[in-house]
């Protein structure tokens, strides 16, 4: 099994590229180059490029570290960026440990800011992602109005095939879930009522794939505020990809009418009873072309069982049916949002 590792170009993300030969992965120099995504490609084995091994009682974690040493350009002196060491972490299952390279297992190597574990060996991400969604996307910059595309995928090792669902995502100022203003936007197990108290075309794409689940949330600022900064927090849930869609388990928007990303349109039925606003009813979200949003109104979408800090493995009985579910919340920002321009 190879370590894969992906570095912005833009490593600082101030707009400026770095030389490709000033990072290195331990002693190792990049291996390729994507031009279109603007990312280097590092690829080791395990045991290579000076990466070091830590065992806990759950698994086997193999650390690198990605350096960064700008050099002078051509005769001068000068140098406008500052060192860094990153270290990137593998954590690899503990049933590993006796056969390593035996197990066909597929790496992960994202942002830790990004990610959730949940027991079992389970990989809650959300990931922006570039207009044509091929890419993850670099900048979390938008305009009010524009389209930000925010892709769940739940990575799974040891496990049936599972289907994701975004449970709840509330909007807020700073990393902490809880503060306020806050602006729950996606609630009541996965309705996304952005479409309907505003009118913004805020929607879940159509499933591609049991295990990845895309929506777009029109960007906005809470009202009143001039930084326009926002995070993300959404609460993330996965069941076995063979159960059913229900009004637990559901990706519902609102189209002329409740939609749901898998065409099961019956589960979307509750969504109008979580009691939300009416379009235009409350203030404290601006949009591109309104000047009034949703209430700033707590999280909206509550889980029983389970921790919230803490992703973990829950049973639920659905007609003397045992049913296992995973569950975990990530958060994405800072966004910046900015005002566009009109000529």
């Amino acid at each position: 099994m190879d370590a894969h590792v992906e570095a912005k170009k833009d490593l600082y993300g101030i707009g400026q590229f770095i030389n490709p030969n000033d990072l290195t992965l331990g002693p190792c120099n990049a291996v390729a180059e994507d031009n279109a995504a603007q990312v280097l490609i590092f690829e080791s084995e395990l045991h290579a490029c000076g990466s070091t091994l830590m065992m806990t009682e759950e698994s086997l974690i193999y650390t690198f570290s990605l350096n960064y040493n700008p050099q002078p350009v051509g005769s001068s002196a000068v140098v406008r960026t500052s060192p860094a060491c990153y270290n990137c972490g593998m954590p690899l299952p503990k049933v590993m440990k006796h056969n390593v390279s035996s197990l066909p297992l597929d790496p992960l190597w994202i942002p830790f800011s990004a990610v959730k574990v949940s027991e079992e060996f389970l990989y809650f991400t959300l990931k922006l992602m570039t207009d044509d969604w091929l890419y993850e996307r670099p900048s979390y910059q938008y305009f009010l109005g524009d389209l930000i595309n925010i892709e769940a995928l739940v990575k799974q090792y040891f496990h049936v095939p599972l289907r994701v669902y975004v449970d709840s995502c509330v909007a807020t100022l700073s990393a902490d879930m809880n503060s306020s203003p806050r602006y729950a936007f996606i609630e009541n197990h996965g309705c996304l009522v952005d479409a309907r108290i505003t009118g913004s075309s805020s929607k879940f794409l159509d499933r591609t794939a049991e295990n990845k689940l895309q929506f777009q949330l029109e960007a906005f600022r809470f009202q009143g505020t001039e930084s326009g900064l926002l995070y993300i927090t959404c609460h993330l849930k996965a069941t076995s990809a063979a159960y059913l869609i229900d009004g637990e388990h559901r990706a519902c928007s609102y189209i002329n009418g409740w939609k749901e990303a898998s065409g099961a349109n019956a589960a979307c039925g509750s969504c109008e009873s979580g009691g939300f606003e009416a379009a235009g009813s409350a203030t404290g979200v601006v949009g591109a072309g309104a000047s009034t949003g949703a209430s700033t109104g707590a999280w909206g979408g509550s889980v029983s069982g389970g921790s919230l800090a803490h992703p973990g493995r829950k049973i639920r009985d659905v007609s003397h049916t045992e049913i296992s579910e995973w569950e975990g919340d990530v958060t994405l920002g800072p966004f910046v949002i900015g005002e566009k321009v009109v000529a």
